[in-house]
């Protein structure tokens, strides 16, 4: 095999050749584009340099705005700059993009396609995007693969400086992006001798340059306007020429042609679908085996989209067309038809040959948001080009049962030839399975002389989700872009799916399956449901088991099982001799973790060696036998809602669903995690009553409100099932008398152990045995199943403050935030949690795009809860950079209509009772039983309204409901909060508004995987800064200080739950903005995530992250408003930081500068607390009176 090939993702291939072509990359994370800009940063931090011997300067900004407007800049000033980017990203972009396309300025933009937030947020792949660039004058240039994504991106980088038009060079978001393939790759010399220097010497020359002073960027007036903007016309005339001979050129070097218009198929077809991007590879597989069968048919890829040459377009048709399909992933509501269709028909109409018939043309939507396009999808659209009548307007992919739309697909039409070995892995999000899987690939495809792809689908939840990769290899390319349908090899790393998931729906006959199972061979039989038995026999399955959980724990993984299923994979499948095979797994490993030191290697190179002898072959019954079928994807008891459309999305069966179950407008409905049961936890916290000290502190904890306390009267017992556990009220208050249960929801816990971590009571006898304690799941679930579902039969107490301390009294409420998507052990969830403890039943939620938001808000089911009266949060997600404005306008919306209703409750107070009124207008709302009050009064007013028919009545009772008090509440994290949306929440803060503001700090972009923000520490590695953040952290706490209106909080629920539970009823009860600043640890600093809090506690040992509440309301006052809650430094910076991958990687690496950088943070610490310590002593009463003497004139 040559040593040209190599394995890639379409993020790396494009990313490599605009890291050789470019002297400035500007970047901002954003999925699915971010890994472009990863790869580029840590280039440049390894040294590695461009084309001309020099490393590029990569440099992350606040926004995708603002790294749009830094490439301007460096185009400006002559250099070759390229940046990354997708979605509302792009859209950031855009104003900059018009200037440097109106500048005829060199650049490419590389674009990894993805759905626009429209109804709904989506990170998936389709052309929204793009499309919304085809204005700005922007070279708009496709690929359709992996392959193509590393050719076409040196090809735009080649034209564009002879074009002096810049270039966005677009693939398909995940479908190509994240595709790996084998491909070959350009070598640097290839490169240098496709880029022309004096084409770059000519761009430098037109750099701003004060030895040669010229302006740009005037302001220009009606008289000359017009005529300016019409100058540019010949470029772009140019620019299809100039594309083709580029392609020319880099056709003779590498032997890969390519066109503005690829066509293939039959010679003399008659019907053709024109497409882009990634989905033509389905086509072309249809397109070949409909042709194959005697039939007239072809496609025609768009590479060069804008500017639309029209000649190259009628010219790459063949003159037999008679009838044309335009397929165009994306869509514009409202236009006669969709963006490459309008083109298409404009084409035809201009340059069409007069003395032939012009084609009949229809134009189709199809793979929105990453939906699958399959060959079959392919055959229905030329299947519809048959039809005497065909829709002109269509959809293929889904079942439009409201417009009628859709083309109907027979699935039975299959393209995959022979040869292809097929093969799909189940697993669960963080558990290594996708990235055991990109191993294979790389293994295979660098390894072997076979062609290898792999793809992966999940869902924007990434860990903690259900994950299904798809590898395909064989002895051609492979181009087969969609899922496998018929596997040769299937594999299920978490042995619960079993119950819930048909993971063998794929398996072909005679396939083989492989099961991750904590039983043996003389037990597993049994424990599978009869469904899965009857496929196994009937299709004839060879069945292997491996305990990869037993096999990782003993070589130390914990629940990374990758490296054990991906040895037993290549010791089944053959694919490479054993011996070799495992070799090349051990040096993937060194690859892949070398950084993390000797002994994590060491730890998987035990779990390979320990795997084969693990591996067991099952002897098939020849019977069904099992006691069981495989359990409802939901309860019977779930709403109808639930039943018809969460639980088909739920079972993965989310692409049957038709357009009429679909809400319209985006609104779904909340409280829909409690139906989810994904039972994902190995082992769960088991209650010892006899030791535990009642403390509430594993519930206050519990990331996923998967451990709930209450009190009730033991009478409640009665109906308790046997086994359920309650002990005597250990406290001397108002409870005193009642019983205490503490209890786990077993299929909604996530099996993290925080709980047992921060729990503080032992056992004298048994030293590690606490009052609460992980054991295994499958010993105890029927029990704690039992008891969970009668513990929810509980009424809630819903304590006030007075009638136990407060953090108990916190913990005896309802969450009405559970069951979330996040992370197990996530730092982030407990928070909102205890927010929706605290003020649920009132609570308006704004928030911003993040890891909070895709927890919080995404299908198939919701987080956000309701209580017994159907009272509970309301939760709207807007953008990512929009965030805090978006909240303000919430709390102007509420107190514009309470103003109103106010109004008019005073003009209608002789009709509705002056003293219904009064109360109305004049009632406290305070605490839980004034709101109660309050409701009930709303009730009595809308019951008084409905008989009346003035217009005024009318008018109220559409707002009435805006006289109970709103809790309004902009959540977010550092990304938001520190860069995008600083100038917004700056603003906001400023407006004196009565908002309260939650800043879940995880010190970096964490739902983007991890890359740097302003937030993140001096020294420690993140994405976006691979050689460690060499500048402090951003303190924003302060920043919101110096207003002197504004309450802020900085808090670390595992240093002082009880400050972060005071800082959030004094946020609640300030009449003005407030600001709390949440340490919230994540899986991107590298921890044990089971010791989070403890790692919080560390954090505010060291000073890294100080506590402290600065309360307006007390200005003037008796008290300190300014309190700082923790004391100095206990314990060194590097007792906390080295706790953490993400510091450990820089001293590992560079242990010098790691030195250097811990230094430095100590002493940015020690200033940070000399500056704490001046607030607060500027804000002692005698002090700030002192000052105030002072200043009188």
């Amino acid at each position: 095999m040559s040593d040209r090939y190599y394995v890639l993702d379409g993020n790396e291939a494009a990313a490599r050749i605009a890291h050789l072509c470019s002297e400035v990359i500007a970047i901002y994370p954003i999925t699915p584009s971010s890994t472009m800009g990863e790869l580029a940063d840590a280039w440049s931090a390894a040294g590695q340099k461009n084309l001309w011997g020099a490393v590029p300067q990569v440099v992350e900004m606040q926004s995708e705005g603002g790294a749009a407007g830094a490439v301007h800049g460096a185009l400006q000033a002559g250099a070759l700059s390229s940046t990354f980017t997708a979605s509302q990203g792009l859209l950031l972009k855009l104003p900059n993009m018009f200037k440097i396309a109106g500048e005829l300025s060199s650049t490419v933009f590389h674009i990894a396609a993805r759905t626009l937030a429209t109804h709904a947020l989506s990170i998936f792949g389709d052309h929204s995007d793009v499309m919304t660039a085809r204005t700005t004058g922007f070279a708009l240039l496709a690929s359709s693969s992996v392959q193509e994504a590393q050719d076409l991106a040196a090809i735009a980088h080649m034209a564009t400086l002879k074009a002096r038009v810049p270039f966005l060079h677009f693939f398909d978001g995940f479908r190509t992006s994240h595709e790996v393939n084998k491909i070959e790759l350009l070598s640097e010399d290839d490169l240098r001798s496709l880029i022309d220097e004096d084409l770059i010497r000519l761009h430098r020359e037109r750099a701003l340059n004060p030895d040669r002073p010229v302006m740009r960027g005037t302001a220009q007036n009606p008289d000359v306007f017009f005529q300016a903007r019409e100058a540019c016309n010949t470029y772009y005339q140019a620019v299809p020429g100039i594309v083709g001979d580029a392609m020319r050129r880099f056709a003779q070097l590498t032997g890969r042609k390519y066109s503005l218009f690829w066509y293939s198929g039959a010679p003399d077809a008659e019907r053709v679908i024109v497409q882009m991007g990634s989905g033509v590879g389905a086509t072309r597989e249809a397109v070949a085996k409909l042709n194959a069968a005697g039939q007239k048919v072809g496609l025609v890829t768009v590479r060069l989209y804008r500017p639309f040459d029209v000649q190259a377009f009628i010219g790459a048709l063949p003159a037999t067309t008679r009838a044309i399909a335009v397929l165009d992933r994306t869509k514009e509501p409202g236009a006669l038809g969709e963006p490459l269709y309008q083109d298409v028909v404009t084409a035809l109409a201009e340059a069409w040959p007069e003395d032939r018939r012009a084609p009949r043309v229809i134009g189709g939507r199809y793979g929105l948001s990453s939906k699958e396009y399959t060959p079959a999808m392919a055959k229905a659209v030329f299947d519809e080009l048959l039809q005497d009548k065909p829709k002109r307007h269509f959809t293929v992919g889904i079942t439009d049962d409201v417009t009628h739309l859709s083309l109907k697909v027979d699935d039975g039409f299959v393209t995959e030839g022979e040869g292809i070995t097929r093969a799909v892995f189940y697993g669960l999000g963080a558990d290594g399975t996708v990235g055991a899987t990109k191993n294979t690939v790389k293994i295979i495809g660098e390894n072997t002389p076979l062609y290898a792809q792999g793809y992966f689908v999940y869902d924007s939840k990434k860990s903690g989700a259900i994950t299904v990769s798809h590898l395909r290899f064989g002895p051609s390319p492979i181009e087969s872009t969609y899922l496998i349908r018929d596997a040769d090899f299937i594999a299920c790393h978490q042995f619960e799916f079993m119950e819930k998931l048909d993971v063998l729906e794929l398996a072909r006959p005679g396939a083989v399956f492989l099961l991750n199972s904590p039983y043996g061979p003389e037990a597993v039989w049994a424990r599978l449901p009869r469904e899965a038995q009857h496929t196994i026999i009937e299709k004839k399955l060879r069945f292997y088991i491996v305990d990869a959980l037993a096999v990782a724990k003993q070589a130390g993984l914990a629940g990374r099982i990758n490296t054990v299923t991906q040895a037993c994979f290549f010791a089944i499948s053959g694919v490479l001799p054993r011996d070799e095979a495992i070799r090349q797994i051990k040096s993937a490993i060194r690859k892949t973790y070398g950084r993390r030191g000797e002994t994590v290697l060491n730890r998987n190179f035990a779990a390979v060696d320990a795997s084969l002898a693990a591996l067991r072959e099952i002897s098939v019954p020849s019977r069904v036998d099992s006691a069981f079928a495989r359990r409802p994807t939901v309860s019977k008891a779930a709403p109808d809602f639930v039943q018809r459309v969460t639980a088909m999305m739920l079972a993965g069966k989310g692409d049957l669903l038709p357009v009429s179950a679909l809400p319209v407008d985006g609104t779904f409905p909340t409280a829909t995690t409690q139906w989810e049961k994904r039972s994902i936890a190995q082992e769960i916290p088991i209650w010892d009553e006899t030791i535990c000290t009642q403390c509430a502190i594993c519930p206050l904890v519990c990331p996923h409100a998967a451990i709930r306390m209450n009190v009730f009267p033991k009478e409640a017992l009665k109906d308790a099932p046997p086994g359920f556990k309650a002990v005597p009220w250990s406290r001397k208050d108002a409870f005193e008398g009642l019983m205490y249960s503490l209890q786990v929801a077993p299929e909604d816990c996530t099996g993290c152990g925080v709980c047992v971590d921060v729990c503080p009571s032992r056992s004298k006898e048994v030293l590690k045995h606490k009052a609460i304690n992980m054991r295994p799941k499958l010993d105890h679930l029927e029990q704690e199943r039992s008891s969970y579902d009668f513990f929810l039969t509980l009424p809630e107490v819903r304590p006030g403050a007075e009638q136990t301390d407060g953090l108990r009294s916190s913990q005896l409420r309802l969450p009405l935030f559970e069951y979330s998507g996040a992370c197990a052990g996530c730092g982030e969830t407990p928070y909102l949690k205890l927010l929706s403890q605290l003020y649920g039943d009132h609570l308006v939620i704004a928030n911003a795009t993040g890891c909070s938001s895709i927890y919080g808000g995404n299908l198939p089911s919701t987080p956000y809860a309701r209580n017994a009266a159907g009272q509970g949060p309301v939760w709207s997600n807007s953008l990512f950079e929009d965030n805090a404005e978006f909240g303000l306008g919430m709390r102007l919306a509420i107190d514009a209509q309470h103003d109103l209703a106010t109004g008019l409750v005073a003009q209608l107070r002789s009709l509705i009772g002056e003293e219904l009124a009064d109360a109305l207008l004049q009632s406290p709302q305070d605490d839980d039983a004034q709101i109660k009050a309050q409701r009930e009064r709303v009730a009595r007013l809308k019951t008084i309204l409905g008989g009346m028919g003035s217009p005024d009545a009318r008018r109220l009772l559409a707002v009435a409901d805006a006289l109970v008090v709103r809790s309004v509440w902009i959540v977010g994290g550092d990304g938001w909060a520190y860069d995008i949306g600083y100038g917004g929440l700056d603003h906001v803060l400023a407006s004196g508004r009565d908002v309260n503001i939650l800043v879940l700090d995880t010190e970096g972009y964490s739902n983007t995987g991890g890359q740097m923000s302003k937030s993140t520490p001096r020294g420690a590695v993140a994405k976006f800064a691979a050689g460690g953040k060499p500048l402090g952290k951003k303190d924003l706490g302060l920043l919101a200080l110096s207003y002197g209106h504004v309450y802020v909080a900085r808090v670390a629920l595992g240093a002082n739950p009880r400050q972060t539970l005071r800082a959030f009823v004094e946020a609640e009860q300030y009449p003005g903005p407030s600001l709390i600043i949440a340490y919230s640890h994540c899986i991107a600093h590298g921890i044990e995530m089971a010791n989070g809090f403890k790692q919080q506690k560390l954090a505010v040992d060291s000073a890294h992250w100080p506590l402290y509440r600065f309360n307006p309301s007390m200005l003037g006052g008796e008290k300190n408003p300014f309190s700082l809650d923790s004391k100095p430094a206990t314990i060194s910076l590097r007792d906390y930081a080295y706790n953490e991958v993400r510091y450990r990687m820089l001293n590992h690496s560079h242990p010098e500068e790691a030195e250097r950088l811990l230094k430095l943070a100590e002493q940015d610490i020690k200033e940070r607390w000399a500056m704490h310590e001046n607030l607060a002593r500027r804000y002692e009463p005698a002090a700030a009176a002192a000052t105030a003497d002072r200043s009188t004139p």
